[in-house]
Protein backbone atom coordinates (compact mmCIF):
# COMPACT_ATOMS: atom_id res chain seq x y z
CA UNK A 1 0.00 0.00 0.00
CA UNK A 2 1.30 3.46 -0.79
CA UNK A 3 2.37 5.53 2.42
CA UNK A 4 0.83 8.94 2.84
CA UNK A 5 3.61 11.68 3.34
CA UNK A 6 2.95 13.75 5.97
CA UNK A 7 1.74 16.92 3.48
CA UNK A 8 -1.07 14.61 2.18
CA UNK A 9 -2.45 13.58 5.54
CA UNK A 10 -2.60 17.52 6.74
CA UNK A 11 -4.85 18.12 3.91
CA UNK A 12 -6.64 14.63 3.86
CA UNK A 13 -7.34 16.30 7.94
CA UNK A 14 -8.38 19.36 6.79
CA UNK A 15 -10.88 17.92 4.26
CA UNK A 16 -11.98 15.46 6.83
CA UNK A 17 -12.64 18.09 9.65
CA UNK A 18 -15.21 19.82 7.13
CA UNK A 19 -17.78 16.99 7.75
CA UNK A 20 -19.11 15.15 10.71
CA UNK A 21 -16.78 12.67 12.80
CA UNK A 22 -19.35 10.07 11.91
CA UNK A 23 -19.14 11.17 8.09
CA UNK A 24 -15.68 11.03 6.87
CA UNK A 25 -16.01 9.46 4.14
CA UNK A 26 -17.56 12.57 2.37
CA UNK A 27 -13.88 13.67 2.24
CA UNK A 28 -13.51 10.81 -0.16
CA UNK A 29 -13.39 12.85 -3.72
CA UNK A 30 -11.49 15.90 -2.07
CA UNK A 31 -8.62 12.98 -1.13
CA UNK A 32 -8.72 11.69 -4.54
CA UNK A 33 -7.96 15.19 -5.83
CA UNK A 34 -5.11 15.60 -3.22
CA UNK A 35 -3.66 12.55 -4.40
CA UNK A 36 -3.67 13.67 -8.05
CA UNK A 37 -2.14 16.59 -7.51
CA UNK A 38 0.49 15.10 -5.57
CA UNK A 39 0.99 12.41 -7.98
CA UNK A 40 -0.84 13.45 -11.34
CA UNK A 41 -3.16 10.14 -10.77
CA UNK A 42 -4.99 8.21 -8.72
CA UNK A 43 -3.06 4.31 -8.49
CA UNK A 44 -5.03 1.31 -7.04
CA UNK A 45 -2.28 1.95 -4.44
CA UNK A 46 -3.70 5.48 -3.29
CA UNK A 47 -7.18 4.44 -3.35
CA UNK A 48 -6.34 1.95 -0.82
CA UNK A 49 -4.31 4.54 1.26
CA UNK A 50 -7.42 6.99 0.93
CA UNK A 51 -9.69 3.93 1.88
CA UNK A 52 -7.89 2.47 4.99
CA UNK A 53 -7.25 6.57 6.02
CA UNK A 54 -11.08 6.90 5.88
CA UNK A 55 -11.97 4.00 6.74
CA UNK A 56 -14.06 2.86 3.86
CA UNK A 57 -13.64 -0.15 1.81
CA UNK A 58 -11.51 -0.28 -0.94
CA UNK A 59 -13.70 -1.11 -3.60
CA UNK A 60 -16.04 2.19 -2.42
CA UNK A 61 -13.08 3.81 -3.41
CA UNK A 62 -12.48 2.59 -6.72
CA UNK A 63 -16.03 2.92 -7.34
CA UNK A 64 -15.43 6.80 -7.00
CA UNK A 65 -12.81 7.09 -8.62
CA UNK A 66 -13.89 4.94 -11.81
CA UNK A 67 -17.45 6.94 -11.94
CA UNK A 68 -15.78 10.36 -12.59
CA UNK A 69 -13.37 10.86 -15.61
CA UNK A 70 -11.53 13.94 -13.69
CA UNK A 71 -9.43 11.28 -12.11
CA UNK A 72 -7.10 9.54 -14.34
CA UNK A 73 -6.34 6.03 -13.67
CA UNK A 74 -3.37 5.77 -15.60
CA UNK A 75 -0.03 8.08 -15.24
CA UNK A 76 -0.84 10.80 -18.02
CA UNK A 77 1.48 13.34 -20.33
CA UNK A 78 2.30 17.11 -18.88
CA UNK A 79 -0.93 17.81 -20.84
CA UNK A 80 -3.97 16.64 -20.63
CA UNK A 81 -6.28 17.37 -23.31
CA UNK A 82 -9.49 17.00 -22.51
CA UNK A 83 -11.98 17.53 -26.16
CA UNK A 84 -15.93 17.34 -25.59
CA UNK A 85 -17.60 14.96 -27.87
CA UNK A 86 -20.92 15.17 -26.44
CA UNK A 87 -23.67 16.05 -28.94
CA UNK A 88 -23.75 19.18 -28.83
CA UNK A 89 -19.69 19.73 -29.45
CA UNK A 90 -20.09 16.62 -31.70
CA UNK A 91 -22.49 18.75 -34.14
CA UNK A 92 -19.82 21.38 -33.98
CA UNK A 93 -17.13 19.42 -34.67
CA UNK A 94 -15.43 18.07 -31.69
CA UNK A 95 -15.28 14.84 -33.23
CA UNK A 96 -13.08 16.49 -35.79
CA UNK A 97 -11.18 18.58 -32.82
CA UNK A 98 -10.21 15.33 -31.48
CA UNK A 99 -9.11 13.49 -34.52
CA UNK A 100 -7.66 16.54 -35.46
CA UNK A 101 -4.88 16.37 -32.11
CA UNK A 102 -4.44 12.37 -32.40
CA UNK A 103 -3.47 13.10 -36.06
CA UNK A 104 -1.25 15.92 -35.06
CA UNK A 105 -0.02 14.25 -32.35
CA UNK A 106 0.53 10.73 -33.62
CA UNK A 107 -1.56 8.81 -30.91
CA UNK A 108 -5.15 7.78 -30.55
CA UNK A 109 -7.87 8.60 -28.02
CA UNK A 110 -6.47 7.80 -24.30
CA UNK A 111 -2.82 7.94 -25.92
CA UNK A 112 -0.11 10.20 -24.65
CA UNK A 113 2.62 11.06 -26.83
CA UNK A 114 5.90 8.75 -26.62
CA UNK A 115 7.91 12.17 -25.34
CA UNK A 116 5.31 12.60 -22.31
CA UNK A 117 4.09 15.55 -23.32
CA UNK A 118 0.18 15.37 -24.10
CA UNK A 119 -2.68 12.34 -23.17
CA UNK A 120 -5.14 12.84 -25.64
CA UNK A 121 -9.23 12.47 -24.37
CA UNK A 122 -12.44 12.70 -24.93
CA UNK A 123 -14.84 14.75 -22.62
CA UNK A 124 -18.35 14.23 -21.78
CA UNK A 125 -20.37 17.71 -21.34
CA UNK A 126 -17.93 20.60 -20.45
CA UNK A 127 -20.73 23.06 -20.31
CA UNK A 128 -20.02 25.48 -22.99
CA UNK A 129 -21.82 24.10 -25.81
CA UNK A 130 -22.06 27.58 -27.01
CA UNK A 131 -18.68 28.19 -27.93
CA UNK A 132 -18.15 24.55 -29.31
CA UNK A 133 -15.67 22.30 -30.29
CA UNK A 134 -14.55 23.00 -26.41
CA UNK A 135 -11.19 21.03 -24.56
CA UNK A 136 -10.19 21.87 -21.38
CA UNK A 137 -6.13 21.60 -20.36
CA UNK A 138 -5.05 19.61 -17.80
CA UNK A 139 -8.51 19.57 -15.91
CA UNK A 140 -8.22 23.33 -15.20
CA UNK A 141 -8.37 25.81 -18.36
CA UNK A 142 -11.27 25.77 -20.07
CA UNK A 143 -10.63 26.57 -24.37
CA UNK A 144 -13.50 27.74 -26.76
CA UNK A 145 -14.26 28.20 -30.41
CA UNK A 146 -11.30 25.26 -31.24
CA UNK A 147 -10.70 25.12 -34.95
CA UNK A 148 -7.39 23.59 -36.35
CA UNK A 149 -5.63 26.22 -36.37
CA UNK A 150 -5.88 27.10 -32.69
CA UNK A 151 -5.76 23.68 -31.97
CA UNK A 152 -2.22 23.76 -33.97
CA UNK A 153 -1.33 26.83 -32.00
CA UNK A 154 -2.39 25.21 -28.69
CA UNK A 155 0.22 22.43 -29.28
CA UNK A 156 3.01 24.61 -30.09
CA UNK A 157 2.28 27.11 -27.21
CA UNK A 158 2.21 24.11 -25.06
CA UNK A 159 5.62 22.65 -26.48
CA UNK A 160 6.98 25.81 -26.15
CA UNK A 161 6.71 25.91 -21.97
CA UNK A 162 8.43 22.32 -21.50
Amino acid sequence: MMQLTDAMRARFDREVAKYPADQRQSAVMACLSIVQHEQGWVSPEAEEAVADYLGMAPIAVREVTTFYNMYNQQPLGTYKLNVCTNLPCQLRGGQKALDHLCHRLGVESYGTTSDGAFTVQPSECLGACADAPVMLVNDRKMLSFMSDERLDDLIETLKGLR
